[in-house]
């Protein structure tokens, strides 16, 4: 084949051997060192997008890194003779073939093609190699615009060609190729010839699609989370207790408790639970207090949740105590599909004994905190007999006093910590609490230490302090 000569510029010289096989020997390196990251990566035969956009990018990667070793080695070795019959098939799992060449001569029309050029189009190693005029008609009908105007503007316009194009293979197999070439100038500079390398980069294409593909579905798929995440928090900010600041219930004479409460939501890549808190003035002036969660997550468990919170508030209202209420609520949920009771503790508050009586369902117990020190209230006896409709819950009563500072939590309160774990945590701040002389700074208190962003669960705390 000629040599590439142009007039502004010497032959370049070919590389020497020992400089390539160098960079043989580094791009291998690079090459173990990226498929072992890949075998220690997380979600191996994972089906979530997230794992299979990870795995096609290694893969990516290690194709490129393996055609860019066998081109390489194509570099150090030399083209192969025209007539070579069979040009050497790439290695296993390889996206390129061996990068092909050809010139074409302006002057005399004449053509020249190294071996892996015959093999990259489909040709017959034996047949003469096609001119410019005629190289169009191995393209597809929509890509020959394309190429025209590359050849075009490199002949007319010296401009360098770097472009793809498809070409139809004999048996209908369509492939496409990557050009890359640039004119080749006389002494008056003029264009003499036109040389180009060619490629075979349709897997190359392929294995960047399903790259794309893969993430494309993980960003379908974590718009669709966030939007329904904000769907969940709209609908229960519209029809459940407000997530934030206190609790107000109607001032009807002198208030004998100050409340406060916060929902800790779970990080932005969670959907949110089922974790609520809650507090109603009854008609005969007592003060309902309750908090639970449902299991399951989404926007489902926010309709479910309503439904429950209405339940309770219509047995409270029709003044079932929390043991009875309990109890209806079990044989209200176990005769439903959904929504399913995870945990439950609910109190009711008399303010003229200043009595508290309250029933739980498998729900962390109250903390009680007086005079600088806190403890958990005592369960009350059967707490559950059986695990059907006729289920019986006992309540509990505790005489409270004014100051004291009553807490309710759902288990997912104190991060990483549940059951008498995450209770002895927070009857720790106990100290920390003396000092706050409102409901709101309790939570305050609880929030700081607890609140952490990039929490797992979500979680509810209410402070009720007795005011008179």
């Amino acid at each position: 084949m000629p040599s590439h000569l142009s007039a502004d510029r010497p032959a370049a010289q070919p590389p020497g051997r020992g400089s390539v096989d160098a960079l043989i020997s580094q791009t291998r390196r690079l090459k173990g060192d990226v498929d072992a990251v890949r075998r220690d990566a997380a979600g191996e035969g994972s089906d979530h997008p997230r794992e299979r956009w990870q795995r096609a990018l290694y893969d990516l990667a290690l194709h490129q890194l393996s055609d860019l070793d066998e081109h390489l080695a194509q570099l150090r070795d030399g083209p192969l003779p025209t007539a070579a019959p069979e040009p050497p098939a790439p290695s296993q799992g390889s996206l390129l073939s061996r990068v092909g060449s050809a010139e074409w001569n302006l002057l005399t029309d004449e053509a020249s093609w190294s071996g892996e050029l015959y093999q990259i189009l489909g040709r017959d190693p034996a047949a003469p190699p096609l001119t410019l005029d005629e190289l169009p008609s191995l393209v597809v009908d929509e890509d020959r615009p394309t190429l025209t105007a590359m050849v075009t503007n490199c002949l007319v316009d010296a401009r360098p060609i770097d472009g793809e194009f498809r070409i139809a293979r004999r048996g209908g197999d369509v492939r496409t190729v990557h050009m890359m070439g640039e004119p080749v100038l006389d002494t008056d500079g003029s264009t003499a010839s036109m040389w180009a390398v060619l490629r075979d980069v349709s897997e190359l294409r392929r294995s960047q699609r399903v790259v794309s593909e893969t993430r494309d579905s993980l960003h379908h798929r974590q718009e669709a989370a966030r939007s329904e995440h904000r769907l969940a928090v709209e609908l229960q900010e519209a029809v459940l207790p407000p997530w934030r600041g206190s609790l107000r219930l109607p001032h009807r004479g002198h208030r004998t408790l100050d409340l406060a409460s916060r929902h800790l939501p779970a990080s932005a890549h969670t959907m949110i639970g089922g974790d609520w808190y809650d507090a109603l003035e009854l008609t005969d002036g007592e003060t309902l207090l309750s908090v639970g969660d449902l299991t399951g997550q989404g926007v489902g468990v926010t309709s479910n949740m309503t439904m429950l919170l209405g339940a309770v508030r219509g047995m409270a209202m029709a003044g079932a105590q929390p043991g009875q209420l309990m109890a209806w609520l079990n044989q209200l949920l176990d005769a439903t599909v959904q929504p399913a009771l995870g945990s439950a503790v609910c109190c009711r508050y008399r303010p003229a004994t200043r009595t508290l009586v309250w029933a739980q369902a498998g729900h962390p117990a109250p903390l009680l905190f007086r005079d600088g020190t806190g403890r958990a209230l005592n369960a009350p006896d059967g707490v559950l007999l059986g695990a059907t409709s006729g289920a019986v819950y006992g309540q509990a009563e505790e005489t409270l006093q004014v100051g004291d500072l009553l807490l309710l939590h759902t288990d997912g309160l104190v991060p990483g910590h549940t059951g008498s774990a995450a209770a002895n945590l927070l009857l720790g701040l106990a100290p920390r609490l003396a000092g706050n002389r409102t409901a709101e700074d309790c939570v305050r208190t609880v929030v700081e230490e607890f609140g952490a962003s990039g929490r797992e669960d979500n979680a509810c705390v209410l402070a009720a302090r007795v005011m008179s």
